[in-house]
């Protein structure tokens, strides 16, 4: 895949996942303003940007402080990121360069496009939700609503169902990404930044995020 990129000229790439660990900015935060000084205050060992979501009703990971206390896939992000830089590719929002990374969460994604907390990925309700707000998004997409057409009732005895209509939460999970990186390229006043730049900061497809989803 970095092969790949490294033969593009202009790219954008949203990457699912922490750009770095977190420094100990909300835990400083949180232990200055806490009532009892010096007490170890439990569930901040995370980045500021994932405190501000779950302050929002958005439940995501939390990135430790120590690399080797993160999960795989979070380490393949960091290593991810490496080898980018290494090619040339920088954060999203400096001017001199046409290829650039930015974090995001597809998760994130579809609750601030649905405005509150979708139906769970997996389930058939879930994929239907996100296949919707994607087409609604004029995303050139399936519309989810053909999954009914083909529902009849003998299809539903035998349990056959038209699930090939449908797209798989992995490849919702892309899809929204990269609405997210084309709203960033072409249209940078309907996105959000949050979080801390010396921790990584995130991008959701909205303009504004509300207080609570």
């Amino acid at each position: 895949m970095v092969s790949f990129l490294d033969g593009q000229k202009t790219a954008i790439l949203a990457i699912n996942a922490p750009s770095q660990v977190n420094l100990g900015i909300v835990k400083n935060e949180l232990e200055k303003a806490s009532k009892t000084p010096g007490r170890a205050l439990r569930g901040v060992d995370i980045r500021r940007v994932e405190y501000e979501l779950r302050e929002r009703g958005i439940s995501v990971a939390g990135t430790p402080a120590l690399r080797e206390h993160c999960p795989a896939w979070m380490r393949v992000g960091f290593v991810l990121y490496e080898e980018l830089s290494k090619i040339g590719f920088k954060p999203f929002g400096q001017a001199d360069t046409k290829r650039q990374f930015l974090e995001t969460h597809p998760y994130a994604c579809f609750c601030v496009l649905a405005e509150g907390v979708p139906f769970p990925k997996p389930t058939l309700e879930g994929r239907l939700q996100r296949q919707l707000i994607l087409n609604e998004n004029n995303m050139h997409i399936p519309d989810a609503m053909d999954f009914f057409e083909e529902i009849t009732r003998f299809r539903l005895i035998k349990g056959i169902l038209p699930t090939d209509v449908l797209y798989s939460p992995e490849k919702l999970d892309v899809l929204v990404a990269a609405y997210t990186a084309w709203l960033a390229a072409n249209r940078p006043g309907e996105i959000t930044i949050i979080g801390d730049k010396t921790e990584g900061q995130m991008i959701l497809p909205v303009r504004e995020l509300k207080e609570k989803y």
